[in-house]
């Protein structure tokens, strides 16, 4: 058996494109004692993967020349040297984006149970954007019904869901979005109370006509000119949740922009940066809310499945450039050997 990787073959100086990675084949790894062997099925790409293997200061380690690429994956354990796990289960982790992982035990994020729901979710409504969606609005925003929730990249995997969770808390929900087809999808598939698209002229003066007595709680995908309209309207005592940087190709050298401390001093809000590996301890509980919702259809979710591993060197730049259509996956193997 052949162990396809997708490498790291060059540091990229903003997004991540399909040249900065090759696909190696390797021998399938043998497991030691305590590690368990996965064959990965569904590989996740996730906007955080720009951080990852840039060389500018993040909150991990920037993924290294010729390694494989740092990913979540759910895959099946096919060997097990380890007295917690057994072949045939399903398993997720940090697997990295290839066909087979030696792993010890710490590097997976839970088991996968059999419980009627794809296995796909565990890398998106039940995995890293769910979860980010959970916390961040929960514990970061803290939405109190009636107030008003804006959300950025609102039709993404996880603006999507953190709009429908606003909803299941009393919140009025406004999404923002690019293009008439992601503005109906926040209308029509996740329920929001108004959707904008920021791509058509005046989106100041549309978020003014939405949101008449100001944002209460904003949660920040993108950074940049669409987080600038929205800081200008805060309400009294809002919570800015800053999730993801998505419209800044290169914080290297900084962009430039408006100031944010007259915003915050006088509106008396509150600014949050989330990194959802810091809520680990705490991922059962998001996971029991986010699963019971999802079963009793008060959470849609939307897959964006690519076909095989070769997809996965340019999934990162088709990511930013908006072509998904909900979670991006890439599907490497059958569910069944």
């Amino acid at each position: 058996m052949t162990n396809r990787q997708v490498r790291l073959k060059a540091r990229p100086a903003g997004i991540p494109q399909a040249e900065h990675f090759e696909i190696v084949d390797a021998s399938v790894p043998a497991p030691r004692e305590g590690q368990i062997l996965v064959r990965n099925i569904y590989l996740s790409v996730e906007p955080a993967m720009r951080g990852w293997v840039s060389a500018v200061a993040n909150y991990s380690e920037p993924v290294a020349i010729g390694a494989v690429m740092r990913s979540f994956a759910v895959g099946r354990v096919v060997e097990s040297r380890h007295p917690d796990y057994r072949a045939g289960e399903f398993v997720t982790g940090m697997f990295g984006w290839q066909d087979y992982a030696a792993v010890d035990a710490e590097a997976v994020s839970r088991k996968v149970p059999d419980d009627g729901l794809p296995i796909s979710t565990a890398l998106g409504i039940l995995g890293l954007n769910g979860l980010t969606a959970y916390f961040g609005l929960i514990d970061a925003g803290s939405p109190r019904a009636g107030q008003t929730v804006v959300v950025s990249t609102a039709a993404g995997a996880v603006g999507s869901c953190v709009g429908q969770i606003a909803k299941i808390l009393g919140c009025r929900t406004v999404g923002i979005a690019g293009g008439p087809a992601k503005v109906r999808q926040c209308l029509e598939e996740f329920g929001y109370d108004a959707a904008l698209d920021y791509k058509a002229a005046d989106l100041d003066g549309a978020l003014a006509r939405a949101c008449p007595q100001g944002v209460d709680v904003y949660f920040d995908n993108t950074a940049g000119a669409i987080s600038d309209t929205v800081l200008s309207q805060l309400a009294i005592g809002a919570r800015v949740v800053i999730c993801g940087t998505a419209s800044i190709a290169s914080w290297d050298p900084p962009p430039q922009g408006p100031r944010v401390e007259r915003h915050l001093l006088v509106k008396r809000a509150r600014m949050q940066g989330i990194v959802i590996f810091d809520y680990a301890p705490r991922f059962a509980e998001g996971l029991a809310a986010l699963s019971a919702w999802v079963r009793e259809g008060r959470i849609r979710y939307r897959e964006d499945i690519l076909e095989g591993i070769e997809a996965a060197p340019g999934a990162i730049a088709g990511l930013y450039r908006g072509e998904n259509q909900g979670k991006r996956l890439i599907r490497i193997a059958a569910e069944k050997p």
